[in-house]
């Protein structure tokens, strides 16, 4: 299996870099890497320089954002499987090794879906994935899905299109997150199959906490519940625990986590209440 890495990057060298080599260290090495660079200037050249030569790596250029760069990245595609790793996650060694013997033992796979963790341990930043394997589903795809932790067939990309460029950082609309979940929804809506197994984990740094970006990340997971129907008790559910997490640090006299849960919260019904056609 041939797997096509595409990897939206911008401002980011140091991270890039650390991506770059721990997939050089893959013990499955039938792969090319696509950088979509969105930088302005040639930052990246020095940082790819080492690699172009150690593996197939095709260097292209974007405008800013996240789904429009992916897009990009789709026209080029040679691979089976098709990944899109961050630019700041990186791979452990044994990971696309992993993906080739799991994909072997599921048949007519549409995808396959693991879980982000932190380098001291444990889920990174507020993801909480589910401990046990299983299918993919639209009530679970929350806890079973995330951009850099996705593989898809070739087939199932080419069935579900391009990346929602109105969701995704960078997207220019007020919906700075929902795209990975998104996408592999449209998938579930297609028919298509996706597993998720948690044995199956890339590297991820624990995000800082920041509130606006809590809002614009909630807005855009409100919005893929607008988009996609999603029940209201499901809405209701997601919603409280955003609140519930305002209301305790609140009681606690912890102003910015306080403040940055009812960011989360106001974000999410922000992008819930917003029309499907805006």
């Amino acid at each position: 299996m041939r797997f096509s890495l595409v990897v939206a990057t911008v401002d980011r060298t140091t991270e890039l870099a650390r991506f770059l080599a721990a997939l050089a260290a893959q013990t499955h090495t039938n792969f090319e890497l696509i950088v979509v660079d969105q930088n302005g200037d040639d930052r990246l050249v020095p940082v790819l320089a080492p690699y172009v030569e150690r593996f197939a790596l095709r260097h292209l250029r974007a405008p800013r954002g996240l789904s429009k760069a992916r897009n990009v990245g789709l026209r080029h595609l040679c691979g089976d499987i098709v990944a899109f790793p961050d630019d700041d996650c990186w791979y452990p060694p044994q990971l696309l090794a992993q993906v080739v013997s799991l994909w072997q033992t599921q048949r007519r796979l549409g995808g396959l879906t693991g879980r982000s963790v932190a380098p001291q341990g444990g889920s990174s930043g507020n993801a909480r994935f589910d401990p046990i394997a299983g299918p993919v589903t639209m009530a679970n795809v929350w806890r079973r899905a995330c951009s850099y932790t996705m593989f898809f067939d070739r087939k199932t990309v080419e069935t579900v299109g391009d990346f929602d460029e109105t969701l995704g950082l960078g997207a220019g609309t007020p919906w700075e997150g929902g795209e990975d979940i998104d996408y592999p929804v449209r998938a579930l809506k297609a028919g298509l199959t996706l597993y998720y197994d948690p044995t199956l984990q890339v590297q991820h740094p624990n995000p800082v906490p920041h509130a606006e970006r809590a809002y614009r990340y909630g807005a855009g997971i409100g919005r893929v519940w607008r988009k996609h129907r999603f029940p209201l008790w499901y809405v209701m559910y997601h919603l409280l625990r955003p609140l519930a997490g305002s209301l305790l640090h609140l009681s606690l006299a912890q102003g910015p986590r306080m403040y940055y849960h009812w960011c989360a919260f106001r974000g999410r019904v922000t992008g819930w209440l917003s029309r499907c056609g805006s």
